[in-house]
């Protein structure tokens, strides 16, 4: 039985659900604004990680530069819980309007190839528009993998709503997402993976903004295990509702060295893929966590959990 605390998440959650979708577009909007800018000015524990982490993005920002930008990184992850509260009840026309990806051409020639194609991308801006605009604009359904969150029927939520837009959903524990992407992958379909915070505490160290951080392995594995071709992607918000971003070059599998030594190259060139679509567009990146190893470490340090 859930505590008091978890089921008041996931009211919180369905209330989210069902009244914003019914908002007209620029009220959602308004709202998205003023609970990011409530939440900014509190100064709590996620804005100042997000503050944190924006300070090795951007090393020689200032004080006040961070600050803008955790406001902006705030009114950001707002913006992407509004566009996805509505995403279910809008009309999928929209997906290929408010969408704007350059080098799509990568990714539709990769799903031509047969190959099957695994894109990884960072949390920025809004992946589950991205995802609905691939099942819709491209026509192409995908498998992805989600965090199995507490209480369990948030979790159920998360998973009936990106089902709704065409999605399927596995989730990151249980031990057979691997295998069912593998699967997916070899008759020639689309997996697409945020993949810049490890959450399995076995993924590969890279260096990522002059300072190491942990990524999961499962993209380059993939592409190894399978033949798949692995796309990078990076998104960013414009000043209008769309959402613009890019399709990178395929990483491709070393020619030379271990299966292990491969995965790290391949998720080293998928980290610098991310970094470069970050530091472009820092205040849409929405890592509210820790992320480089010495963060983790000062947490192990002082006793903190996760």
């Amino acid at each position: 039985m859930g505590s008091a605390r978890e089921k008041l998440v996931d009211g919180l959650y369905g209330l989210g659900w069902a009244g914003v979708k019914k908002l007209p577009e620029p009220a959602a909007v308004a709202l998205g604004r003023r609970i990011a800018d409530f939440t900014w000015k509190r100064r709590g524990k996620s804005v100042l990680r997000l503050e944190s982490n924006l300070a090795r993005v951007v090393p020689d920002a200032s004080p006040e530069r961070l600050r803008e930008l955790s406001q902006a990184g705030m009114r950001s992850y707002m913006r992407y819980w509004m566009e996805s509260f509505r995403l279910p009840a809008m009309d999928t026309a929209r997906f290929g309007q408010d969408v704007e990806l350059k080098d799509d051409h990568i990714l539709r020639e990769a799903l031509a190839s047969g190959r099957g194609v695994v894109v990884a991308l960072p949390h920025l801006a809004n992946w589950d528009l991205a995802g609905a605009w691939a099942i819709c604009h491209i026509g192409v359904p995908f498998t992805t993998v989600a965090e199995r969150l507490k209480p369990e029927s948030l979790f159920d939520r998360f998973v009936a709503y990106r089902e709704s837009l065409g999605m399927e959903v596995l989730p990151h524990t249980g031990g057979s997402a691997f295998g069912t992407l593998a699967r997916r992958l070899r008759s020639g379909g689309l997996v697409c993976l945020v993949a810049d915070r490890d959450l399995s505490d076995s993924g590969v160290e890279v260096d990522f903004f002059g300072a190491r951080a942990r990524m999961p392995a499962g993209p380059a594995m993939l592409a190894q295990h399978t033949g798949a071709v692995l796309l990078p992607a990076t998104l960013y918000y414009g000043d209008t509702p769309k959402m613009y971003g890019r399709i990178h070059p395929e990483v491709e599998v070393p020619k030379t060295g271990t299966r292990s030594e491969k995965t790290a190259a391949m998720t080293q060139s998928v980290a610098d893929a991310f970094a470069r679509g970050i530091a472009e567009h820092p205040q849409d990146w929405h890592m509210l966590q820790r992320l480089w190893l010495d963060d983790l470490d000062d947490r192990a340090d002082q006793g903190e959990h996760a």
